[in-house]
């Protein structure tokens, strides 16, 4: 039986904090800030076809916030992608599962990310192949607010308004947090949503860790009959989910120790 995007979301949630710990990796508080956007897309919206991911008739989900790795293959595996055994090897050596998003190793992945800015230009490309190949699938590019701080992303969203293609979604994680600080203290995106109305996207603002505000979104855009690119702007919690790890850049680097595993695992026990 297939699971709800919630119930993805909890045991992501929970398979996440156990790789991190177990692998002494990073990017706990950002895996847990995406997890819900995630399991909202993989778990009900896109069609994507795990077989055939690379399909021009397959939805295709780009994880461009590739330092969340954690948290994707952990959606991926419990929305049925591959068997959750493979999470157990996380960031070990020659482990199908790396320290960033990798392609090639499971299903589900279409792009090796992790070095920022990336994802949005390899979305035009997809979308702009769909369109020209009548395809009435979608392309979704899931960013962090971060990444926005590159010139890349800026230069793809005038490009994809000018190519018109509005089979494009860009989700945005806006957790207001990346390496060491607050978003608006190291490079200031606010007015975030109005830079991308004047570059001409639809934006629709949501609370990322609301399932039906997300899913809402994803809708409309998908009836979107204006050609027009569509941005979702995430309203997130870094570190979703374990109270003392919310808000705490720390947790951007630091894995959790076993106290603090064992206190964040009860708290998100709770949440089943």
């Amino acid at each position: 039986m297939s699971l709800s995007s919630n119930e993805i979301a909890n045991l992501s949630r929970i398979s996440t904090l156990k790789m991190i710990h177990a692998s002494k990796a990073a990017h706990l508080g950002s895996s847990l800030s995406v997890i819900d956007i995630l399991s909202v897309l993989f778990g009900k919206v896109a069609k994507v076809l795990p077989t055939d991911s690379d399909s021009l008739a397959s939805d295709q989900v780009l994880v461009s916030k590739g330092h969340a790795a954690a948290g994707t293959y952990a959606v991926l595996s419990h929305s049925g992608f591959f068997s959750s055994s493979l999470l157990d090897d996380y960031c070990k050596d020659g482990a199908a599962l790396g320290g960033h998003v990798t392609y090639g190793k499971v299903p589900g992945i279409a792009f090796s990310t992790g070095s920022l800015g990336h994802g949005l230009p390899l979305g035009i490309g997809l979308a702009l192949a769909r369109i020209r190949a009548s395809s009435e699938a979608f392309v979704y590019v899931v960013m962090s607010d971060g990444e926005c701080d590159e010139g890349t992303t800026w230069e793809s969203a005038l490009i994809a308004n000018q190519f018109k293609l509005g089979n494009l979604v860009a989700l945005i994680d806006r957790n207001r947090q990346q390496s060491f600080g607050d978003t608006e203290e190291t490079i200031a995106l606010d007015p975030f949503d109005e830079k991308w109305r004047a570059f001409g996207w639809n934006v629709f603002e949501v609370d990322g860790h609301d399932h039906v505000q997300i899913s809402d979104a994803l809708m409309k855009a998908k009836e979107n009959n204006d050609s027009k690119p569509t941005v979702v702007i995430c309203n997130t919690t870094k570190g979703k989910g374990v109270s003392f790890m919310e808000n705490e850049v720390v947790w951007h680097y630091r894995p959790p120790n076993d106290e603090q595993f064992n206190l964040a695992l009860a708290e998100l026990e709770a949440l089943k």
